[in-house]
Parts: structure tokens; sequence; C-alpha cells
């Protein structure tokens, strides 16, 4: 079972009083007590999951157990492949990278990985990916444009590394490079965040035709930690930062920042893995289906267009006959 958060609590309790009960000798009292306290279970857990403020809406998307890029390769795909490298510095565990097929379908999966228990979080730097990364992950996306398959990418990150050595080594021209470039992929390109989508770090892997976010995720230009750290000198406002930056798949949806938020169970990804990837599949498909149908001048224009208006307020409108173009 994983951690319960904090306000998962009376989740915890009913939980804890059903696992009393399943220690007992079975009888048909005790198993109608049990299967009453599930549908309390339930219950509780679908008002705590419909009624969570924007900073456990956080909470829920930073959870240890929330599955990772591999966690649904492992469910959704076959044939995996991992490749490794930038051919310029060296390998970065942080973004895993390879060719495998989706059903019937060959791709290109990019995604961060933050890893589980103490040393394989150190070894892939808790998600947070370095300059070589990157230029893995564009290495990759490269070879899914030579080979003609689309590029499925996953999202779950707080930032990039921004250490002294990803610095040295040009991690803000790394993500700027790859900006440019998946601009300009001529193959589709599906973006799904599952956790964390955190600043540059996030958006670094985040170029594409359709940008679908699950329910419980988030995407920020900066981490509540850090707005709050700006604007108010004190982290201790991360609660006002998470209300402010509107960072929650239903806001970010209004906004335009992303195409589709996928449902995930009840209690979330992290309470049911397999459910999260069974409810992901078809938007998947959905998503690279409608895309694969698109010329690639179309797709180009539409990439374009769709990442042209963020951030459009309405003050500055361009002129009605403007011409869409697409990028350089």
């Amino acid at each position: 079972m994983p951690e319960a958060l904090e306000f998962e609590e009376p989740i915890g309790v009913l939980q804890r009083e059903i696992e009393a009960l399943r220690m007992l000798p079975r009888t048909p009292q005790r198993q109608e007590e049990i299967e009453r306290l599930n549908q309390r279970v339930a219950e509780v857990r679908r008002e705590v999951f419909d009624n969570l403020t924007p900073w456990q809406h956080v909470l829920v998307a930073r959870h240890a157990a929330r599955p990772h890029t591999l966690d649904y390769v492992n469910r959704l795909f076959t044939d995996f492949t991992e490749i490794h490298g930038d051919r310029r510095f060296g390998d970065d565990a942080a973004i895993v990278a390879g060719f495998a097929r989706f059903g019937a379908t060959p791709v290109m999966i990019v995604g961060h990985q933050k890893g589980r228990g103490t040393r394989e979080k150190i070894r892939r730097n808790f998600g947070y990916a370095r300059p070589e990364g990157y230029r893995k992950a564009l290495r990759a996306m490269k070879l899914a444009e030579k080979f003609g398959r689309p590029v499925v990418v996953f999202v779950d990150t707080p930032a990039a590394y921004p250490g002294i050595e990803s610095e040295e080594r040009g991690v803000a021209e790394a993500i700027a490079v790859n900006l440019r470039e998946m601009a300009m992929l001529a193959v589709p390109v599906v973006v799904i965040i599952t956790g964390e989508g955190g600043s540059g770090g996030a958006l670094g892997i985040a170029i594409g035709d359709r940008v679908l976010i699950q329910q419980f995720a988030i995407y920020s230009v900066i981490p509540p930690e850090g707005c709050a750290a700006i604007l108010w000198r004190d982290a201790g406002n991360k609660v006002d930062a998470a209300e402010a930056l509107k960072i929650r798949p239903d806001d970010l949806y209004a906004l335009q920042v992303v195409d589709e938020v996928i449902p995930e169970p009840p209690g979330g990804a992290h309470a049911d893995p397999a459910g999260a990837a069974a409810l992901l599949a078809p938007a998947l498909r959905s998503a690279l289906d409608s895309v694969a149908s698109l010329s690639e001048t179309a797709r180009s224009e539409l990439r374009y267009a769709k990442f042209r208006q963020m951030g459009n307020s309405g003050i500055h409108e361009p002129p009605a006959d403007e011409p869409v173009r697409p990028g350089p």
C-alpha cells in the first residue's frame, strides 16, 4: 500500500480497520462489515480527491509511488530497446529513451525517470535532467524522424538540474535547441504529463502536436516553492503560490496549455498504477491516430500555431489577415 498523504488519513483509518478485520477468522458478519467499509473507503476517497486544494494537488503529483516512464513502458508497450548517451559527453539516467511498439505502431519513447529507492533515485538524480539528458532525448527524436516513427514523451520532473556542472555543460542551450528542433520535427509528437511538469526541465522535451495531462499531474513555469521565494521572499507561501500559478489540469485546459485531461483511478495513479495505464492507453491511441492523419505540412503549421498562441491575453491580437506560418 502506498504511503498515505496527510489529507488521505481518513481513508487510511478505514483501511486499517479493514486490515484488522481480515486478520480475524472469517465469518459472514465480518465479510459484510469489510464490504461496507470498502464502500465507505471508495466514498471518502472520491470526496477527498474531488475537493483537493491546489497545494494538495501538488502533493499528489509528487507522490513517490506515482508511475514513472518505465512503469508505463512495461504496461503499454512491447519490444522496448533503450538507447544511451548523447554522443557528446555521456549518458543521463534521469531521461530514458528507446524504440518500442504501441500495439502495432512502432514509436520512439522519451521520458523522465525519477527512480525508486535511495540508490536508484541518486543514480537518476531524482528526475533532474542534465544537458546530456536533453541532448540524448533530441538524438532519440532525430532517430525517430529518420525512421518515420512517432514520438511519445512522458514528462515528470521538478526542473532541469541547476548544479554547476550542468551550467558548465550548457543546460540552457540544450533546452533551447530542443525547443527549436522539436518544433520542426517531421514526425508526430504526443506529450503526456504524468506527474510534475516543472519549468524548463519539463518544456525541454514537451513541444508536441498534442499535450495530454493526467488528472492529478501539474504543469508550471516554476515550482510553487520557487514562485513563493521570488514573489514573497518566503518559500513558506507555497500554498498561496500553488493557487496563483493555475497549475492544475482543468486550469491548464481552460488556458489551452494542454489539449486533454486524462482521468486517473480513484485515489490517483499512485493508488492503482495498472488502472492509470489502462485509462491512458485509449487517450494515447486517439492522439497518435489524429496527429498521424495530418500531412507533415499541416502538422508543422498547427504545432507552430498551438505554441504561438500560449500566453496571448488578447491584448495584442494579431491582424485577422496575418497568415499562420510554420517554424523556421
